[in-house]
């Protein structure tokens, strides 16, 4: 049975578009300038800053104005009020499963955050499984996350497909497991000259389209 281990945050959902839009509420919430709304995407860094830095930046702030517990409730809970699931994506997932393929989440992160992301949009009941770094205690590109994901569902490792939108976590990921990988561009080019993914997708959907065919 082939498996496909799937990236969240940027490849399975928008994860910049709910923060901006989480963002965009909690400023206007409070009375704060619209123009903040760069400032704090740039501080958050795609998610990549670390929670308590992005929350000292915050604080430091708006801190005489906004009380933490508000500031909190935005890093925790922002993205996973706001997240969807493209069509598009929904209905390459259930493609994949039809034709006989394994899916399964692995993402970097707060379980209880990914786990809210994976359940508010409905993933839960489209793909086999999960595996989220704070819960197994390894991070991607670590190969513990990957042989993890695959213990999941009980499938050999070999032979998996990595998609995802990070060179780092996802495709340098799979290139050091010898795993095959599409890497989801954003319009983005690609940057790195040590690894190269096996295939570059323009979402994640094209992405899942172009590993059914490859495996087929």
């Amino acid at each position: 049975m082939p498996l496909l281990l799937l990236d969240l945050d940027n490849t399975l959902v928008d994860r910049d578009a709910a923060f901006r839009t989480a963002v965009a509420d909690f400023l206007a919430q409070h009375g704060l300038p619209d123009s903040d709304l760069a400032w704090v995407m740039a501080i958050d860094t795609s998610g990549y800053t670390a929670r308590h830095e992005v929350a000292a930046a915050l604080t430091g702030r708006y801190g005489d104005v906004v009380p933490t517990t508000n500031i909190r409730a935005l890093l925790d809970n922002g993205v996973a009020d706001h997240v969807v699931l493209a069509q598009s994506s929904r209905e390459a997932l259930s493609r994949a499963r039809a034709d006989g393929w394994t899916c399964v989440i692995v993402t970097n992160g707060r379980t209880v955050q990914q786990e809210a992301k994976i359940r508010n949009t409905g993933l839960d009941q489209l793909v086999q499984g999960w595996v989220i770094s704070e819960t197994v205690g390894h991070k991607k590109p670590e190969p513990e996350i990957f042989h993890a994901a695959a213990a999941t569902v009980s499938i050999p490792l070999a032979g998996a497909w990595v998609i995802g939108d990070s060179p780092h976590s996802d495709i340098a990921g799979a290139e050091a497991l010898g795993l095959r990988s599409i890497w989801v561009t954003d319009g983005k080019p690609w940057s790195q000259d040590s690894y190269q993914p096996t295939h570059t997708a323009k979402d994640v959907a094209s992405a899942i389209s172009h590993a059914m065919r490859k495996q087929g």
